[in-house]
C-alpha cells in the first residue's frame, strides 16, 4: 500500500509539473510552430496553383518548343548550320552533323551496363559523327571484364567507342565526367549527351535534341523526360512515378516555359561543351554536380529546354534500401547547393531580377527545403502533438482543404494512379522523415552531406534468379530489415491516435492510425522488392 501511495504521489507531482511547464513553455512553442507551418503549407499551396496555371497556360497556347525555338532537321547533304543559323555550303554530307560525344558514366552496374551502351551505340547517327564514351569507375575487377568486353563488341561492329577507368573515384560522378572530358578526342566534340548506366535512348534521341542546340546558340541545354520500364513493378514504385512525373511534366515544363531554367537530371540530356566550360565544368562540391551545373550555366545566361514528348527508358529502384539512399541525396545535396550558392545568385549580374527570384525562391526554397520540411514537421509532429496539448488547435483550412488542394494538384502528372493517391501521400510522409533529415543534413553541411551511394539497379536480375519461366515475386520475412525510426513515429503516432479517441473528439485518430501503420509497414521492412540472395 505504502509502494502503491509513493507511485501514486510520483505521478501526481510529474502531473503538477507538467501543467507548470504546459502554459508558460510548451503551449506557447507549439502554437509557434503551427504558424510556421501554416506559413510554409501557404507557401507550398501558392507554388502548386501558380505551376498548375502555367501548365495550363502553356497547354492553352501550344507554346510547345518547336513553336519557340528553331528546331529544323539537320540534313545529310545539306551543308552544315553555322552558329548563327546560316547554311555553310563547303560543309556537305556527313559534315553537316556536329560531333557528339555521349558518356556513360557506370560503377558496378552488372545488370543493366548492356542496356545504355546498346542503346547509345545504336543512336540514328553518322557513325563518323559520334563518340560513345564509357566511363567505369566499377570496383569488381569481374564487371570490368564484361564492361570491356561489351565495348570491344560494338568497337568490332565499326562504332567509335572509348573505354575509360581511373585510379579512383575522387569526385564520384562529376569526377569521372570531368576526367572524360580531358581526353583529346573531346577537343572535336561539340555537344555532350549523357545517360546513366540504365537509360536507354531511342535511336532518334540526337536527331530531336540536337537541332535545338544548333539553330539557337544561346541554348545550352535540351533535357528529355524519363520513362520508367519498371513502374508496375511494386506499390513503391508507382509512388515514385507519381512523385516523378509530377517533377517531369510540370515542374521541368513550368522552369523551361518562364525562364528557360530548371534543374538538369543528370541524364537523358545534351549539353553545349562550350556553355558547359563556361559554367566552369563539373564540380563534386555537392551531390548534385548536375543541379550544381545547371545552376551556374544559368547565372552566365544560358537558356535550357525541355522535351517533354521526347522520353527515355530508366529504371525506378525497386528496394527500399536503394530508394532511401537516392532519396537522401537528392534532398541533401540541393539544400547544401543551396547553401553554398545563395549569396552568388542574389549578387549576379547576368541574369534579371526575376529569374535570381525564380531561383532562390521557387527553384530552392520552396520546392527543395519548404516543400520537404512543412511535411515532416507539420503531419507527423506538430498535429500529432496538438492531439496531446488541446489548448493548440489547427484551423481547418489549414488541415484539411490546403493539404487536399495540393495532393490533388500533385495527382495531375499521373492520371492513372489517381485511386492510389492516400498511398502516395502517407508514403511521402514517411519518406519526407529521410528528406527532411537530408535537407538538414545539407543546410549545416554536417554528417553525411557528401555521402555518395550509387542507386542499386536490378534489370533483370530478380526475373533471372527465380526458377521457372514466370515471374513471381518472392514471399517477404519481416526479419529481413528493421528500421527502427521509422517503428519509433509508428508507436508515437499510434499513441497520439489512442489519445485523440480516449480525451478529444477524434478528429485525426484516422489519419493517426493509417499514418502510423504505414510508418510500421516500412519499419519492417514490408515495401518494395526483396532481391533474394
Amino acid at each position: 500500500m505504502a509502494g502503491s501511495a509513493a507511485a501514486a504521489g510520483q505521478m501526481a507531482a510529474a502531473a503538477a509539473m507538467w501543467e507548470q511547464v504546459k502554459a508558460p513553455v510548451i503551449v506557447p512553442l507549439l502554437r509557434l510552430s503551427v504558424a510556421a507551418c501554416l506559413a510554409m503549407s501557404v507557401m507550398l499551396f501558392v507554388e502548386k496553383v501558380y505551376m498548375t496555371v502555367v501548365l495550363v497556360a502553356v497547354k492553352l497556347f501550344a507554346r510547345r518548343p518547336d513553336r519557340r525555338y528553331r528546331c529544323d532537321p539537320i540534313v545529310s547533304g545539306a551543308g552544315a548550320v553555322d552558329g548563327d543559323g546560316g547554311s555553310d555550303p563547303e560543309l556537305a554530307g556527313d559534315a553537316a552533323f556536329p560531333m557528339v560525344l555521349i558518356q556513360i558514366p557506370m560503377y558496378n552496374e552488372r545488370e543493366v551496363y548492356k542496356l545504355s551502351i546498346g542503346a547509345a551505340c545504336g543512336l540514328s547517327w553518322p557513325s563518323d559523327r559520334f563518340i560513345v564514351q564509357v566511363l567505369d569507375d566499377s570496383t569488381d575487377p569481374v564487371i570490368k571484364e564484361m564492361v570491356q568486353v561489351e565495348c570491344k563488341k560494338w568497337e568490332n561492329k565499326g562504332v567509335r567507342i572509348k573505354y575509360a577507368i581511373r585510379d579512383n573515384r575522387v569526385g564520384y560522378k562529376a569526377g569521372a565526367l570531368r576526367e572524360g572530358m580531358k581526353h583529346g578526342y573531346v577537343r572535336d566534340c561539340d555537344y555532350v549527351a549523357i545517360f546513366d548506366a540504365d537509360f536507354q535512348p531511342d535511336p532518334d534521341f540526337l536527331t530531336r535534341t540536337i537541332p535545338f542546340l544548333v539553330h539557337n546558340p544561346d541554348i545550352a541545354l535540351v533535357q528529355a523526360r524519363w520513362k520508367f520500364v519498371n513502374a508496375n513493378e511494386c506499390l513503391m514504385t508507382r509512388m515514385q512515378e507519381m512523385s516523378l512525373d509530377y517533377h517531369f511534366k510540370v515542374e521541368q515544363e513550368v522552369g523551361s516555359s518562364t525562364h528557360a531554367f530548371f534543374g538538369f537530371n543528370g541524364t537523358a540530356g545534351v549539353w553545349r561543351i562550350s556553355a558547359m566550360n563556361e559554367a566552369g565544368g563539373w564540380k563534386d562540391r555537392t551531390t548534385v554536380e548536375d543541379m550544381d551545373l545547371a545552376v551556374r550555366a544559368g547565372l552566365k545566361g544560358w537558356k535550357f529546354v525541355y522535351l517533354g514528348d521526347l522520353m527515355v527508358k530508366s529504371e525506378l529502384p525497386s528496394t527500399f534500401k536503394a530508394f532511401r539512399y537516392q532519396q537522401h541525396r537528392w534532398s541533401c545535396g540541393p539544400a547544401n547547393l543551396f547553401r553554398k550558392m545563395l549569396v552568388e545568385i542574389a549578387t549576379n549580374k547576368k541574369v534579371t531580377l526575376w529569374k535570381k527570384i525564380y531561383v532562390i525562391y521557387n527553384f530552392f526554397l520552396v520546392r527543395k527545403i519548404i516543400g520537404h520540411i512543412v511535411t515532416f514537421v507539420f503531419y507527423c509532429l506538430v498535429v500529432p502533438a496538438t492531439v496531446l496539448i488541446p489548448e493548440v488547435e489547427i484551423p481547418r483550412w489549414g488541415y484539411v482543404y490546403l493539404p487536399s488542394i495540393v495532393t490533388v494538384l500533385n495527382s495531375i502528372g499521373t492520371p492513372r494512379s489517381l485511386h492510389l493517391l492516400i498511398f502516395w501521400v502517407l508514403f511521402e510522409n514517411v519518406m519526407s522523415l529521410h528528406r527532411t533529415k537530408a535537407t538538414l543534413i545539407g543546410l549545416l553541411e554536417t554528417g553525411r552531406v557528401n555521402e555518395w551511394v550509387v542507386t542499386e539497379k536490378l534489370g533483370d536480375a530478380l526475373k533471372m534468379k527465380l526458377p521457372g519461366k514466370t515471374f513471381r515475386r518472392p514471399r517477404m520475412r519481416i526479419g529481413d530489415r528493421v528500421n527502427t525510426l521509422e517503428l519509433a513515429f509508428s508507436a508515437y503516432l499510434c499513441f497520439c491516435g489512442c489519445y485523440d479517441i480516449a480525451f478529444n473528439k477524434g478528429y485525426y485518430a484516422l489519419f493517426l492510425y493509417l499514418q502510423s501503420i504505414t510508418f510500421f509497414i516500412i519499419g519492417v521492412g514490408y515495401v518494395g522488392t526483396i532481391v533474394p540472395s
